[in-house]
C-alpha cells in the first residue's frame, strides 16, 4: 500500500510455505501498483489451486491487461474453476467483466444467464460491458429489465450509456432515470457528474448549469464535465469563462478539455489562457502524452509552429497520436511538406501508420497536389485502410485537388457500394477540375435519396467555378430547402459571372427569414475584386464590418480584397492606407502566399519576392528570360495585378516576375534535365496576370513536347494551338509557338 514493492517482493520470497492468503496479498498489491505481467508470472509458479478470494483479483487482473497472455491465463482459471464456485456472485461477477473486457459478450452472456440470483453488481457489469463493446442499445435493453433496487455505479453506468448513445430512446431513459433519482444520490458527485455530461451530450446546457450549480461541494471532475460539454456544444467562450473561476488543484484531463478549447477558439482570449496555462504547467504532466498532444494541437492552431514543434521534441515516448498531431498542424499551417520528414522518421521508429495518420497524410497530398508525392504517400498505407470507405472519399478529394481526375475516377468506379460521401467527393472532384458538366451528368445520375446538402453545394460550385449559370439555376430552384451554404454556392455563381445585382437579390431574399452570413458577402466582394468594380466593394465591406464586427479573420481577407482594387484602378496610396488603418483595427496578420513544386526531386516551396533560396540569382535571371519571351510573343503584363505602389527602379515587368508562381516555374526550367513533368501548387488563389503566363508557359512546354514525343501531325497542332488561342485572345503568342 505504501508502493514499495521491492521489499514487498523481498519478504513474499523469505515465506517458505506460501499460503493462499499470502498469495492473494502479493497478487492484490501486484495489481494495484500496475504489475500485472509480475502477477502472471508469479501465478505460473504457485502450486496451489486459487480459491474464491484469489479469482477474483486474477480476473481484474486479465481483464486490465487484456492481451493475448492475459486471455489465455483468464480463459484457463474459468474453465478450471471449481463448481462450487460457479454460485458465487463474486467471482462470477468478476470473470463477467473479464470476459467484456476481451471483446466475448456471448460468454459474458452464458454465464450471466447462469446466475440463480443476480445482484445489481451482476447487472453493472453486464451494462458496462456492453458500453465498452459498443452494445449500448442491449444496454439499455438489459437495464429496463432490472428489478433491484439501483445503486450509485448503476445511475453512473446508464448515466453514461445514455450519454453515449444521446438518441431519443436513450434522452427517454436518461432524464426519467435523472427525475426519479432518490434525493440521497443528488449529493453524490459520482452520479451528478455523469449526469451533467449525459445533459451537456444531449444539447441541455440550462438543465446541466442547474445541477451544476445545486452541487455543494464540486470537484475538478464536475468542472471538467461542465467545459467538456460546453466546447461541445460551441460554447467554449463559456468554457474558458468557467475555468478562469476554478480554485482546485487542475488534473490532466482539465489540461487536455482547456487546451482543446483554447484550439478551438484561437482568439486572443484563448491564447492568452492557453499559452499561460501551458507555461504553468507542473512538470509532471509533461511527460503525459495525452496532455502534450492536446497542447502540440493548440499550439498549431495559434499558428505557433516551433512552439509546437519544441513540445513534440521534449516528448521522449511519441506515439502515433504525436506524430499525427504534429502533421495535422503541419497541414493547418500550410507547411504540408514538413510531413514528408516526419513519415521519414515514423518509419525509421518502426511506428505504424493507422487509419487516422493515413487521413492526415493523405489531407497533406490534397495540399500539396504534387502527382508524385501523392503516389509515395499511397504506397506507403497498407492495402486493408486503402479499401476502408473514408479513405476512398479521401484518396478521391486528394487526386481530384492535384488534377488527376483520371485516377479519383478509378477509385469512384472501384467502390461498390457507393454512398453519399463517395459521390460527393467525385461531384466536387469535377467541379475542381473545370469539368462543371460532367460534375451536373454525375449529380442527375446520383439516386434522389442519397443527396444531401453537400451534394447541392457541390454540383453548385462545380458550375460555379465552369460558368454554368443556366444548369446551376435549375439546379437551385429544383432543391426544396435551400440552407445558408447552398444559397451561399449560388451567390458565388453570379458573383463569378458579374452578375451583382441577381446576387445582391439573393442575399436580402434570404436575409427576410435569415441572420446575415458572412461568406455570402465574401462572395460577393471577391467577384467584385475581379470585376474591379470600386464603389461596389466599398459598399459591400462596410455592410460586412457593419453586421460582422467580430469576424477579424474574414475581415481581414476583405480587407485584402478592398486594397487589391485600390491598386488595380491605381490607386497605390489609398490601397496602402486602407489595408494599414484596417490591419491594425483588425489586429490580424496577412496569411502569406506560397506556391510550392517538386521539380528538384524534393517539395520546394517559395514567397512571393522570395530571397532565400540559394539558386536565388539563377531562378531570377530565368524570370527575366521567361518574361522576355512571352513579352516578344505579343504578351502584355496586366498592371492591375500589382497591389502595391513600385519602388525605385521597379518595373511592373519585374514587380510581377516576384510573384512566388513564376519563380517556382523558373526553379523548374533551370534543373537539368528539366523535369519531364512540372506540377506547381498554391495555397492562395493565383492572381490573374500568372494565370496567364504560366498558361502560355505550360501550354508551349506540353506542346512541344508532345511533338518531339508522340510524333504529333502539324494540324493536330495547328488545331491545338487555334483552340487554345481563342481562350487566351492571343493569336501572336499561339502561331509563334507553332512555329517553334
Amino acid at each position: 500500500q505504501y508502493h514499495d514493492m521491492d521489499n514487498a517482493i523481498r519478504l513474499f520470497s523469505t515465506i517458505t510455505n506460501k499460503s493462499s492468503y499470502i498469495c492473494t496479498a502479493m497478487f492484490k498489491g501486484l495489481k494495484n501498483n500496475n504489475m500485472p505481467e509480475k502477477v502472471f508470472d508469479l501465478l505460473d509458479q504457485m502450486t496451489f489451486k486459487p480459491d474464491n478470494y484469489t479469482l477474483p483479483i486474477l480476473f481484474n487482473v486479465c481483464a486490465q491487461v487484456a492481451n493475448n497472455r492475459a486471455m489465455k491465463i483468464g480463459r484457463k482459471l474459468l474453465h478450471n474453476m471449481p463448481n462450487d464456485y460457479r454460485n458465487n456472485n463474486i467471482v462470477l461477477n468478476s470473470a463477467i467483466d473479464m470476459l467484456m473486457k476481451f471483446g466475448d459478450a456471448q460468454s459474458a452472456e452464458r454465464i450471466f444467464d447462469s446466475i440463480k440470483t443476480k445482484d445489481i453488481i451482476t447487472y453493472s457489469a453486464m451494462i458496462k460491458g456492453y458500453v465498452g463493446n459498443e452494445m449500448s442499445e442491449k444496454a439499455l435493453d438489459l437495464f429496463e429489465k432490472i428489478d433491484l433496487k439501483l445503486d450509485d455505479v448503476i445511475y453512473t453506468i446508464v448515466f453514461n450509456t445514455c450519454s453515449k448513445l444521446a438518441n431519443d430512446r436513450a434522452m427517454k431513459i436518461g432524464r426519467k432515470l435523472l427525475h426519479n433519482m432518490p434525493n440521497d444520490y443528488r449529493n453524490n458527485n459520482f452520479v451528478l457528474n455523469s449526469a451533467i455530461d449525459m445533459l451537456m451530450k444531449f444539447g441541455d446546457v440550462q438543465s446541466s448549469v442547474r445541477f451544476f450549480d445545486s452541487m455543494k461541494k464540486k470537484d475538478i471532475i464536475t468542472y471538467n464535465a461542465m467545459i467538456k460539454g460546453y466546447v461541445g456544444n460551441e460554447m467554449s467562450e463559456k468554457a474558458l469563462d468557467l475555468f478562469e473561476k476554478i480554485d482546485l488543484k487542475l488534473d490532466d484531463v482539465t489540461y487536455v478539455i482547456v487546451f482543446n478549447a483554447c484550439a478551438k477558439l484561437a482568439n486572443d482570449q484563448a491564447m492568452k489562457i492557453g499559452k499561460k496555462l501551458l507555461d504553468e504547467m507542473p512538470n509532471n504532466y509533461r511527460n503525459n502524452n495525452i496532455v502534450l498532444n492536446a497542447a502540440m494541437d493548440m499550439l498549431m492552431k495559434f499558428g505557433d509552429v516551433q512552439s509546437a514543434e519544441r513540445i513534440f521534441d521534449s516528448i521522449k515516448k511519441k506515439n502515433i497520436i504525436s506524430y499525427g498531431a504534429l502533421m495535422n498542424g503541419y497541414n493547418i499551417n500550410s507547411k504540408p511538406w514538413k510531413c514528408f520528414k516526419i513519415l521519414e522518421e515514423m518509419k525509421q521508429e518502426g511506428v505504424v501508420l493507422n487509419e487516422h495518420t493515413c487521413n492526415i497524410l493523405i489531407g497533406t497530398c490534397s495540399k500539396i497536389g504534387m502527382i508524385r508525392q501523392c503516389q509515395y504517400i499511397i504506397d506507403q498505407i497498407p492495402l486493408h485502410i486503402q479499401n476502408l470507405k473514408q479513405i476512398q472519399t479521401s484518396l478521391i478529394n486528394m487526386w481530384s485537388k492535384c488534377g488527376s481526375i483520371e485516377m479519383a475516377q478509378n477509385i469512384f468506379k472501384s467502390v461498390h457500394d457507393q454512398d453519399i460521401m463517395i459521390y460527393n467527393a467525385m461531384i466536387s472532384g469535377f467541379g475542381l477540375n473545370g469539368m462543371g458538366l460532367e460534375a451536373v451528368e454525375l449529380y442527375r445520375k446520383m439516386p434522389n435519396e442519397l443527396q444531401n446538402e453537400v451534394t447541392h453545394i457541390c454540383v453548385l460550385n462545380a458550375c460555379s467555378h465552369s460558368g454554368l449559370l443556366d444548369e446551376a439555376r435549375n439546379i437551385f430552384n429544383e432543391i426544396p430547402f435551400k440552407t445558408e451554404k447552398i444559397v451561399t454556392a449560388m451567390t458565388d455563381c453570379l458573383s463569378r459571372l458579374f452578375l451583382f445585382d441577381e446576387a445582391e437579390k439573393l442575399i436580402d431574399e434570404y436575409e427576410k427569414t435569415n441572420s446575415p452570413s458572412f461568406i455570402m458577402y465574401m462572395c460577393l466582394l471577391s467577384g467584385v475584386r475581379n470585376n474591379r468594380n470600386k464603389k461596389l466593394s466599398e459598399k459591400i465591406y462596410n455592410r460586412m464590418k457593419s453586421l460582422f464586427p467580430d469576424e477579424k479573420e474574414g475581415l481581414t481577407s476583405g480587407t485584402i480584397l478592398v486594397s487589391n482594387i485600390y491598386s488595380s484602378v491605381g490607386e497605390y496610396q489609398q490601397a496602402k492606407e486602407f489595408r494599414s488603418n484596417q490591419m491594425k483595427e483588425l489586429r490580424k496578420k496577412v496569411k502569406s502566399g506560397l506556391s510550392w513544386t517538386d521539380g528538384s526531386g524534393e517539395i520546394v516551396a517559395f514567397s512571393a519576392n522570395d530571397n532565400f533560396h540559394p539558386q536565388l540569382a539563377e531562378i531570377h535571371a530565368e524570370v527575366n528570360r521567361m518574361t522576355s519571351e512571352v513579352i516578344k510573343l505579343g504578351y502584355k503584363c496586366d498592371s492591375s495585378w500589382v497591389t502595391r505602389e513600385l519602388q525605385e527602379e521597379e518595373t511592373i515587368e519585374s514587380a510581377l516576375g516576384g510573384h512566388s508562381e513564376r519563380l517556382a516555374l523558373a526553379f523548374n526550367f533551370i534543373q537539368r534535365p528539366v523535369p519531364d513533368f512540372i506540377q506547381i501548387a498554391n495555397n492562395l488563389r493565383i492572381c490573374g496576370d500568372c494565370h496567364l503566363v504560366q498558361y502560355l508557359h505550360t501550354f508551349g512546354y506540353r506542346v512541344i513536347k508532345n511533338f518531339h514525343e508522340r510524333n504529333s501531325t502539324i494540324s493536330n497542332l495547328t488545331s491545338r494551338v487555334a483552340s487554345t488561342s481563342t481562350l487566351i485572345n492571343d493569336k501572336c503568342f499561339a502561331y509563334s509557338l507553332l512555329e517553334k
